[in-house]
């Protein structure tokens, strides 16, 4: 790159848009590795400055010139890795293929530099003693100094030479597989997709689903067909509704068949050398390193959690079975049969039609009669349109947040719609993290992934993928209301296994009744839904609790299976094979019901950091039950429940352990029986 194009790099300055937003319309691909190549140098050379000190060390002279360090390459990697899942292209790939390995590389020469962490282990071992800032939270301070050393010790600070060598090579190698697996998983996903040449084929869906498919079919150059493309999970949302079965067996075949020919070998080199890396670090299993620092803390913690819930969960959904056979006239229900008898089960016994519904789930009037009225009401927070500030991508929106007293809180942009170019599920990002040291106030996004309808047609939702709207802002709530000193503890820098339970709480506002009716109003005449049909919902909650719990605990303990495995041990080359085995020892071999995500394309744990973590969504429901519980213990939607929750939990990131703040929101550790009613898996479910 020529000198003035280098100095142009926007990355190189922070920005000086509204609350640090990224310059997007400033921003090329051409400036992704200038800018990495500089925040890398930048960091090490400030690191070596705290080594090479003459002082002795002390909280400002190391941990805070620490967290002050790296500030450019934060920058950069805070949009790259957006623009690799929200956005990507082949030279994007290209990029985040050569540096994810550098980036491991990088990480390491931090954490595995011996200077630096006797300074570190210094601090920790005088940390009762330690002069702390006096402009900062003495609490918070102490556990930045108890978290940096777990952290250095985690990632292998305490190893002989000759081992942290080898973690090096380790920690490069799965860098670039894990890369290479979502890059294989977008390409196979998107050659899957079902095409179809006669509008026939989709009899039973949606007319705006319809046009929608016929509309992918030109974007994809099948012009005058028909084209599902595929989301993430495994059981897609229009086997509900289609009404031919050979249709629905070759979409569903399409969705278990993704990834498998692509990232068998990829997965199998993947869960070797996470076993490796584990066993190194003097840990059984990746399992037991992943949930060291989580709330877990233990293999056996989780494994107790999970075994209590199998057995009822497997007993529910064969009820159910038995339900969907009895409106199939006593013939066996095949995987991808599920979901559409469901729909008539639901119909016969509560009257509940699901396409019917998507009328009353406009995806504007959700956002902003729904999830933006909730906040408004439990937390004073309002929300104003900035089409003056560009986000990343035409079809993302950008708002400024306002606390109650009209005091700026931070930006949320909001992308709907799903793209060949972004990935598969539902998310929350941060672009600024909130931090007191910097003066630094929060950017979070959420992106969701629904079909975007043709031009000039609203864009309707299903129940679930509105209750997954207000899920990710949840997640964007607790990124929003971060209020730290250090940028370390930042909004959902929390555990992994507690990350989802904050989201998870969000989501009661979905069919709380003052939320609801003022939301869920029929796009063309303005009605509220029906009461009646609010009141079959509501008896029909649990009805789909059986199928849902055993997909997702299928997923689990795949993830947990794959995870527990021993350094030496070898899978063997069958991914599928290996699957069977591990969902028959679980009691989870259920034909009908596919794990939510099958090995080849579980990207939370081959691309992602969930890896021996997706039980997390789980054990973050304790909580969220726990909660929900308290929160209609208290008079339910009112401001002084929202401050509360805000106050003792929300605001505090990871500046606290994590349970302790939940017991200082609840008042008590959590309980159990709380989720356990809630999915039916008590005696009596």
């Amino acid at each position: 790159m020529s000198t003035p194009t280098l100095n142009a790099n926007p990355f190189f300055a922070p920005s000086t848009l509204p609350y640090q937003l990224p310059p997007f319309e400033s921003i090329t691909q051409e400036h992704y590795r200038p800018a990495f190549e500089r925040g890398m140098a930048e960091q090490l050379a400030e690191i070596d400055a705290i080594t090479s000190s003459a002082e002795a060390p002390d909280f400002t002279n190391t941990l805070i010139a620490l967290e002050r360090s790296g500030q450019v390459l934060r920058r950069v990697a805070a949009v790259f890795y957006n623009q690799t899942s929200s956005d990507t292209n082949p030279g994007v790939q290209e990029i985040e293929a050569e540096i994810s390995p550098l980036l491991a590389a990088h990480a390491d020469a931090i954490h595995l530099n011996g200077a630096l962490f006797g300074r570190i282990k210094a601090l920790y071992e005088a940390r009762d003693s330690l002069a702390y800032p006096a402009e900062a939270d003495e609490a918070e301070s102490r556990r930045l100094v108890e978290k940096y050393h777990e952290d250095f010790v985690l990632a292998g600070a305490e190893l002989s030479s000759a081992d942290q060598d080898r973690l090096r090579e380790l920690n490069a190698e799965l860098a670039t597989l894990q890369t290479t697996f979502q890059r294989n998983l977008l390409a196979d996903t998107k050659a899957r997709a079902l095409v179809l040449d006669d509008a026939a084929d989709l009899d039973g869906l949606p007319a705006d689903e319809i046009a929608a498919a016929a509309e992918n079919g030109t974007a994809r150059g099948h012009e005058g067909k028909y084209v599902l493309s595929l989301k993430l999970y495994s059981n897609q949302s229009e086997l509900a509704s289609l009404n031919n079965r050979d249709v629905r067996r070759r979409l569903l075949e399409a969705s278990l068949g993704r990834g498998f020919s692509v990232n068998s070998e990829v997965i199998n080199k993947i869960v070797r050398l996470r076993a490796e890396r584990a066993a190194l670090l003097g840990f059984e299993s990746h399992a037991a390193y992943a949930v060291a620092d989580k709330t877990a803390r233990t293999v056996a913690n989780v494994e107790e959690m999970l075994g209590r819930l199998v057995p009822p969960a497997v007993a529910n959904a064969r009820r159910e079975a038995e339900a969907l056979r009895a409106v199939n006239g006593g013939a066996e229900i095949a995987a991808w049969d599920w979901q559409f008898y469901s729909e008539k089960v639901r119909k016969a016994e509560y009257d509940i039609d699901s396409a019917a519904l998507r009328p009353y789930f406009e995806l504007e009037s959700v956002l902003h009669d729904g999830i933006f009225f909730a906040a408004n009401q439990v937390f004073g927070l309002s929300f104003t349109a900035r089409p003056d500030l560009r986000a990343y991508h035409p079809d993302a929106s950008v708002f400024e947040v306002f606390n109650e007293d009209g005091s700026g809180l931070g930006l949320f942009l909001f992308d709907p719609y799903a793209r060949e170019s972004k990935r598969g599920g539902a998310w929350m990002d941060s672009l600024v993290d909130q931090s007191g040291l910097f003066g630094t106030k929060p950017v979070v996004m959420n992106n969701l992934n629904i079909a975007k309808p043709p031009a000039g047609e609203p864009t309707l939702l299903t129940f679930d993928e509105t209750r997954t709207a207000f899920h990710e802002f949840g997640h964007a709530l607790h990124g929003l209301f971060s209020n730290v000193g250090y940028p370390y503890f930042s909004g959902t820098r929390v555990p992994r296994d507690f990350v989802e339970y904050p989201s998870q709480v969000n989501e009661m506002w979905q069919d709380w009744p003052e939320v609801l009716a003022n939301y869920a109003k029929h796009y063309r005449t303005g009605e509220p839904i029906p009461a009646p049909l609010v009141e079959k919902l509501a008896a029909a909650q649990q009805f789909g609790e059986g199928f849902r719990t055993v997909e997702y605990l299928g997923a689990t303990l795949l993830d947990w299976a794959w995870h527990k495995l021993s350094a030496g041990e070898d899978p063997g080359e069958d991914l599928a094979a290996f699957e069977a085995t591990a969902l028959e020892k679980a009691g989870l071999a259920l034909p009908e019901i596919p794990p939510r995500y099958r090995t080849a394309y579980f990207a939370h744990v081959f691309s992602s950091d969930y890896s021996a973590g997706y039980y997390s969504y789980i054990w973050s429901e304790v909580l969220d039950a726990d909660s929900v519980e308290w929160f209609k213990e208290n008079g339910g939607m009112t401001r002084a429940n929202g401050d509360h929750f805000r106050a003792t939990l929300l605001s505090r990131g990871g500046s606290v352990d994590a349970m302790q703040a939940f017991a200082d929101f609840r008042g008590r550790a959590p309980e159990i029986e709380p989720l356990l009613i809630r999915r039916g898996l008590t005696a009596q479910g």
